[in-house]
């Protein structure tokens, strides 16, 4: 089904001081898909991620991430796949048979665009040369590589199963697969980091020349071991000195923030990502996997799905463990949360396209953010400014009603 963009607008939701239109256009639409396996869980690690057995479930859950497919069909509306997304867990656990099968058995459902960008996630350890060829031969074209640090003692401190040297060679098995376009995951504010350790980190993983570095800051989440039991941490002033001096390094060998932990060579963003923060759609298979769905009439649904693995491999149990249509109240920061994070902001008109709200409905909001200098006085561009970035929670209370 296409939406047809003559049609005359229905308003849907909210009421009279807030109205929402039917989308003039629905967003561009990828897939996610989670694979929740790892060889062993990091203790700082909050994502759906289980340790894996000595023989996965492969045919089985590729049967699963199939049919959870299927369920979610009427929301493609007509749309192409622009992207996918391989996360986990560790997808480069499962053999390029599996993942071939199910790739295939995802453009039998869903046309993909010409020029589609295929991710996938995988970590030092999991590199196989043999494995990774294959992994380009059917179409996966982007690889994310989780390096987190090239030193040992930092390694050891995080949970990783890899060593350095496995890190830098992992970035070398990859080009010569045929990948010339990867990321590498890095942290800094590790257990007992100095300035010194993270720029040293951080040029070692700029001499390896990938296309893109995602660059982050460690962080305690509730519901791992690191929260019950944490590290010592550097000191407030440290992390500060680190987050100025890297950025500054990242700049001048060419790699461009676009995103608050997101760093590119020139035209090399992940679309994927882009895609999830221009507040576009996906759809979400595999245990624990989320969705952002738009339909024709105006409705915006949030999905996920069931969490555990051994629940969502149940025949007895349902895919989609909930789904929730949001409300008028609700739109000012489900997408400003996304298309903030973006360094350059986004085009204001964006937000009637992808909301079916009018711009109105940001206003009050706006001018406090921008009397309070977290957002750009520029009525072409929601944009935070310099101290947005740093205070973006801050920034998006603001637009909480």
């Amino acid at each position: 089904m296409t939406h047809d963009a003559s049609a005359s607008p229905l308003i849907v939701g909210g009421g009279a001081q807030s109205p929402r239109a039917v989308l003039p256009v629905l967003p561009p639409l990828a897939l996610y898909i989670h694979i929740p396996w790892c060889v062993r869980k990091c203790p700082y690690c909050d994502f759906n991620s289980h340790t894996a057995s000595p023989v996965l479930p492969e045919e089985e859950y590729v049967d699963a991430l199939l049919a959870d497919l299927d369920q979610d069909l009427h929301a493609v509306h007509g749309r192409e796949l622009s992207s996918i997304f391989f996360g986990g867990g560790t997808p480069s656990l499962f053999s390029a048979q599996a993942l071939g099968r199910l790739l295939e058995g995802v453009q039998q459902r869903i046309p993909f665009a010409s020029d589609i960008e295929i991710t996938l996630e995988a970590n030092p350890g999991t590199f196989e040369q043999e494995k990774f060829i294959a992994y380009r031969a059917l179409g996966i074209n982007r690889l994310s590589i989780g390096i987190q640090s090239f030193q040992q003692e930092k390694l050891e401190a995080l949970g990783r199963i890899h060593n350095g040297d496995e890190a830098v060679r992992a970035a070398g098995m990859a080009r010569q697969a045929g990948f010339d376009n990867f990321n590498l995951d890095l942290m800094h504010g590790l257990p007992n980091q100095s300035l010194d350790d993270a720029l040293s980190d951080l040029r070692q993983a700029i001499a390896l020349k990938p296309t893109h570095i995602s660059w982050y800051q460690l962080t305690l989440e509730p519901n791992t071991v690191f929260w019950n039991q944490p590290p010592t941490l550097p000191e407030d002033d440290t992390l500060w000195d680190i987050q100025e001096a890297g950025q500054a390094l990242l700049a001048e060998h060419g790699y461009a923030q676009y995103e608050v932990s997101a760093y590119a060579q020139p035209g090399r963003p992940a679309r994927h990502n882009l895609n999830y923060w221009s507040f576009g759609d996906f759809i979400g298979i595999g245990a624990g996997a989320h969705g952002k769905l738009s339909h024709p009439d105006g409705r915006i649904v949030r999905t996920w799905k069931t969490r555990l693995p051994k629940d969502y491999l149940n025949p007895a149990k349902s895919f989609k463990a909930g789904e929730k249509a949001l409300s008028n109240d609700e739109m000012p920061f489900e997408f400003l949360m996304n298309a903030l994070r973006l360094t350059e902001g986004v085009e204001s008109r964006l937000y009637p396209e992808r909301t079916g709200m009018s711009l109105e409905s940001l206003a009050e909001g706006r001018h406090e953010a921008e009397q309070s200098g977290l957002l750009q006085v520029e009525p072409s561009r929601l944009a935070a400014t310099e101290r947005g970035q740093l205070f973006l929670n801050d920034l998006l209370q603001t637009f909480l009603t």
